[in-house]
């Protein structure tokens, strides 16, 4: 009979955090922002609350997003964060949970024990570290147990993941800082670069949702964009096409593909091959971006589409590996890794 526990699965992604309880599912979505009053230190807010509050608050109040480009960038905040949303996800309890929590590839040995640290700190027992594109392949249902290549695109906020994955192992991996933050950051510098305009993050997101893409549309689109004139210093508003943000999209794509395009430079014909059939799984937020598929597919002539709800795949693969937790080890991702493929 199954046994109720209360272990977490944890996406820390840079935009987002979700988490995954034993036995329960997903139970939050939520933003990676906190808001702190500066001369206290407590906590106001966090996620869509503390979101909500950028850009709007007053002196002694900070509203920030503490990770960046993957990685920790603020650990007290990254530490608060995690708290109190892992208090929102299963309230107080005299148990403490193990938590399982997805980080970048590419992480180093120091940012990783910054996340143990942050988890541990924030109320987890233990803390296992599972590589982002391994969790989304188990969150998206990828039969990954074949010596066959299978490759999964995981672009997030801050960092996209690249792997070629083959007999419940990564056989190429790699990542690269840039995701849906540089498609925010695209937006913010073409509006003031072009029409002398500055709007803040929230602004562009929502521009980026609405008429943003990797591809040209049949159809252009519009969208008022409001914000503060460089100039005057007073409000003002012009209209944006998608045709202009598709030009703004081409650098930071640019950095994806050519990162997509390496991770198979390093990869094993064999497995290349395979491709052609498994094709390429995207997963993560960015991948909603409209015409990511086709342009990836295009240029690597490989199929490539998106994955059911991507922004979930890879805390649904966290969420997975729970019931591996007997067998996991913990301190490094690689060591966690392993000790999940031998249990599969």
């Amino acid at each position: 009979m199954y046994k109720f526990s209360r272990d977490l699965g944890v996406d820390l992604g840079t935009a987002n955090v979700l988490i995954y309880a034993d036995g329960k599912g997903i139970v939050l979505r939520e933003p990676a922002v906190v808001a702190v009053d500066k001369n206290t230190g407590n906590v106001i807010r966090v996620g869509s609350e503390a979101r909500s509050m950028m850009g709007r608050t007053p002196v002694n109040v900070e509203a920030v997003r503490p990770l960046r480009g993957g990685a920790i960038s603020d650990y007290d905040m990254t530490e608060k964060l995690l708290s109190g949303l892992m208090r929102k996800a299963v309230g107080y309890s005299l148990v403490k949970p193990r938590v399982v929590i997805s980080v970048p590839s590419g992480i180093t040995e120091v940012e990783e024990r910054a996340v143990i640290q942050a988890a541990i700190e924030a109320g987890a027992r233990r803390a296992y570290l599972l590589e982002e594109p391994l969790a989304a392949a188990l969150g998206a249902e990828l039969d990954i147990s074949e010596a066959k290549g299978r490759m999964v695109v995981n672009i997030g906020g801050g960092v996209t993941d690249i792997a070629v994955i083959s007999m419940n192992n990564v056989a190429t991996s790699s990542s690269v800082r840039a995701g849906g933050d540089s498609f925010d950051a695209a937006v913010v510098q073409y509006v003031r670069k072009h029409y002398s305009i500055l709007i803040g993050e929230s602004a562009a997101e929502e521009v980026k949702i609405a008429i943003g893409g990797v591809a040209e549309r049949e159809e252009p689109l519009t969208m008022q964009v409001k914000g503060r004139d460089l100039k005057t210093g007073l409000p003002r508003e012009e209209t944006v096409t998608s045709t202009e943000l598709f030009e703004a999209f081409k650098r930071p794509l640019r950095v994806i593909m050519d990162e997509i395009l390496s991770v198979l430079e390093q990869t094993a014909p064999e497995l290349v091959s395979d491709l052609t059939e498994t094709g390429i799984l995207l997963t993560g937020g960015g991948s909603q971006l409209y015409g990511m598929a086709e342009t990836i597919s295009q240029r690597t002539e490989i199929p490539c589409r998106v994955a059911d709800d991507p922004d979930a795949c890879v805390v649904l693969g966290c969420g997975k590996s729970l019931k591996w937790l007997s067998s996991m080890q913990e301190g490094t991702v690689n060591l966690a890794r392993r000790k999940i493929m031998r249990e599969q």
